[in-house]
């Protein structure tokens, strides 16, 4: 499962979009094709799960696909039973998400960095008044942190990784999502760290929002800004 969608998202970063680059005429060629292939390698990782618990559902392994993907209201772990209260947790999550952004990590190159893109004069004269592509960069958001990543480890694979893992399948799980980020490795230690920010709560609580929520935050930044360049004049 883990290379099923770790490699195509390898290939369509470095292979793939460098390829399509070279053939692309008109602004920013590599920032275009670089986009277009990681939102088609999200889309795949929608399309796997999919794949995966129709699978299950064909076998009677699954009585829901709610149940299967952990998209469901917060329950403890313990007792089973409903825990409402749960969803207070997002607020130190959220919050401590958003404060390890500002931690130090390694440099990102600026040829695959949104924000850089975003704050140069060329992104920003690609970008202004441009909604097909603005709807693209939607596209990858919410198959980003909803759909795809979200889905594919927090709903589909931690849910079964007890068996193999018992009470460290959250930390296992955090550790294939930050080894899946071949396709930007400089976030891989980001990634491990936001192991107990984002596993840890779905797995305590037994539901995928809340990966979802916490991840997601991090979407709705970039979208917000994608649309400030966007609307601008």
């Amino acid at each position: 499962m883990w290379a099923a969608a770790a490699v195509p998202m390898g290939v369509l970063s470095w292979v793939v979009a460098p390829a399509v680059a070279a053939h692309l005429d008109g602004p920013l060629p590599f920032a275009r094709a670089l986009i277009v292939c990681m939102a088609v390698g999200l889309v795949w990782q929608f399309v796997l799960v999919v794949a995966l618990v129709a699978g299950e559902r064909r076998r009677g392994e699954i009585r829901s696909v709610r149940d299967a993907l952990w998209l469901r209201a917060p329950s403890d772990s313990r007792t089973g039973r409903r825990a409402p209260r749960a969803w207070w947790w997002l607020v130190p999550c959220v919050t401590g998400f958003a404060l390890l952004q500002f931690l130090p990590s390694p440099p990102v190159p600026a040829a695959r960095d949104l924000g850089a893109l975003l704050g140069s004069d060329a992104g920003q004269a690609f970008f202004r008044g441009n909604w097909p592509w603005f709807a693209l960069v939607v596209v990858l958001a919410v198959f980003n942190t909803v759909l795809g990543e979200e889905l594919l480890f927090r709903g589909f694979l931690l849910p079964r990784m007890r068996e193999a893992f018992a009470s460290r399948d959250w930390v296992a799980n955090g550790a294939l999502f930050a080894l899946y980020h071949v396709h930007q490795p400089w976030s891989m230690p980001s990634a491990l760290c936001d192991t107990l920010l984002l596993a840890w709560p779905t797995r305590r609580w037994r539901s995928a929002w809340f990966g979802i929520a916490v991840h997601s935050t991090q979407s709705i930044f970039f979208v917000a800004l994608t649309l400030a360049v966007v609307a601008s004049r």
